[in-house]
């Protein structure tokens, strides 16, 4: 949106609006201007020192969960100081307002709710849905939509999980620079099936059983619908939804509309990136590894696609490099005797005895690469990583689950568990580790260094699909911002503090894949990178007057 558009309340209104709003910093001209002359104190604060301020109030704060509400409060009413605080002190503030941190503020949503942000739409909406959405002020761009069925790995949390549309968005402001205000949070409320949730006096959803069959379809088709037509060329994420839904949802729509999931095609290119640093210190190839993922729904077989896709890209026939990839779910090893199995495993059921458990399904096959996705804290025991250990010289370790209670081990234990050498990602953040003398330092594989940057080249050059070829570029622009440096340290990811350099890039690369796929809705100019800095957000206060 250009400043040209914006259309910048007066007096009071102003004050309540947080996408305008800059508190105390409003200059005296500004104050004359738009009406404020006594309604802020007289004294003009800097943006810098508004942060200043913030940041030691919030450091003095006595938990994560305080600290989110702290922040949520920020965001509410002050947007360009939220986005500084949070771009100027990434490492500090993403695990505040995303994993791991934002799972709890889910659970607890009801009990923290301050005021509304984004869109809730039930199951009683149906029939009028374009109605409600053109109760949303703004033009929107780019929509993250939940059921909230499959929270992280905490499950269903039915209308709380309204909390990660929000938190997704505004990565997608802090790390790529999309504007905040073609940002809309969406979440549908089909209802839920948490007993917990349903006696909580402080629920903020529809007190009734989830809609399951021909009525859920029905609303999704309708949502779809009416975003593209009251928004015209908006993107739509779709973001936790459980498995039995997200699977045929993506493969129903991914052809008809510009949408992805970022569950499935988000995680895989940020761990696909993860993989190919990995190989760099290894001195291996895709074709040399076995991989055996502990979990075999949206994570692990979106991994596994884009790993295949990326052997394939390589010269390998699609069938030898399925027989690379192996699942393991919550009855064993997936094998092709066993009845029942869901679609997207199918692909990688191979022939092999049944084994009941994980271990001993890794004895059997053992694979140069572990990747945890099950949501199952603890999975990765000692007896598992000392296998990897005996099996590898530098054994791939990724635990992936979030938050942190559900990850399959910690950093400290990938590293002690395999004597220092596992090359270790994880879905959580983890402090640096001392071992042997070194200080490794464990980078969370965070789809925030994917999905923002995707988001941003989509809306640069208007594309009109999000291909899995694009999360691929995706993954080989992230792997290519890995350092010598950083795997020294034992780090398979840039710093966080990069990601807005790493989404620039990413974004480029997912432009360079439409217009050569004939998927961009505008005309190719000189300079991709110039033209996706035009659509960059400069959290720094704007002058109004």
């Amino acid at each position: 949106m250009k400043d040209s558009e914006d259309v910048i309340p007066h007096g009071a209104r102003l004050l309540c609006d947080p996408l305008h709003n800059k508190g105390t910093a409003f200059s005296e001209v500004e104050r004359d201007a738009l009406g404020l002359r006594g309604l802020l104190p007289p004294h003009i604060h800097t943006q810098d020192e508004q942060m200043a301020r913030f940041l030691e109030n919030l450091r003095n704060l006595p938990d994560a969960l305080e600290k989110f509400v702290a922040l949520s409060a920020l965001h509410d009413r002050n947007e360009a100081l939220f986005f500084r605080v949070v771009c100027d002190n990434v490492d500090e503030i993403m695990p505040l307002i995303y994993t791991p941190t934002v799972g709890l503020a889910c659970q607890r949503f009801g009990h923290i709710f301050q005021r509304p942000r984004g869109m809730f739409i039930s199951i009683n909406d149906r029939g009028r849905i374009a109605e409600v959405l053109r109760n949303w002020p703004r033009k929107a761009g780019i929509i993250v939509v939940t059921d909230g069925e499959r929270i992280l790995g905490l499950g269903d949390q039915g209308a709380n999980g309204m909390g990660i549309p929000v938190g997704k968005l505004s990565l997608y402001t802090a790390c790529a620079g999309i504007d905040p205000a073609i940002c809309l949070p969406v979440t549908l409320d089909m209802g839920t099936n948490n007993e917990t949730l349903l006696n909580d006096p402080y629920y903020v959803g529809l007190r009734r059983r989830r809609v399951t069959g021909a009525a859920y379809d029905e609303l999704i088709d309708e949502f779809i619908s009416a975003a593209r037509e009251v928004f015209p060329d908006v993107i739509i994420q779709f973001e936790d939804f459980a498995n039995h839904n997200a699977f045929r949802l993506l493969e129903r729509y991914r052809d008809r509309i510009c949408t992805f999931n970022d569950d499935i095609q988000g995680t895989a290119s940020v761990a696909l990136a993860g993989v190919l640093s990995a190989l760099r210190v290894k001195g291996t190839s895709l074709a040399d590894e076995t991989f055996l993922f502990l979990g075999a729904g949206e994570a692990a077989t979106g991994i596994a696609d884009l790993i295949v896709a990326a052997m394939v890209a390589q010269g390998i026939a699609p069938e030898a490099a399925r027989q690379r990839c192996w699942l393991v779910d919550s009855k064993g090893l997936v094998v092709k005797s066993r009845d029942g199995l869901a679609a997207q495993k199918l692909p990688y059921a191979h022939e092999h005895a049944p084994v009941t458990d994980f271990l001993s399904a890794l004895k059997a096959l053992k694979p140069t690469a572990i990747v945890g996705v099950a949501a199952v804290g603890g999975t990765f025991t000692p007896e598992v990583l000392r296998a990897m250990a005996d099996f590898n010289e530098r054994p791939i370790v990724f635990a992936l689950s979030n938050p942190t209670s559900k990850a399959e081990c910690t950093a400290e234990q990938a590293y002690q568990g395999t004597d220092g050498r596992a090359l270790f990602a994880c879905g959580s953040p983890f402090a640096p580790v001392e071992f042997g003398g070194q200080t490794l330092v464990p980078r969370q594989g965070n789809n925030s260094y994917i999905f923002p940057g995707v988001g941003l080249g989509a809306i640069a050059c208007g594309a009109t699909r999000i291909t899995d070829e694009m999360f691929l570029a995706a993954a080989h622009t992230l792997a290519s911002q890995v350092t010598p440096a950083d795997l020294d340290q034992g780090s398979l990811f840039p710093p966080l503090a990069n990601t807005r350099e790493v989404s620039a890039r990413i974004a480029v690369a997912v432009a360079e894949v439409a217009y050569e796929r004939g998927l961009a809705g505008r005309s190719r100019p000189e300079d991709l990178r110039e033209l996706v800095q035009s659509h960059v957000y400069d959290p720094h206060y704007r002058r109004y007057a």
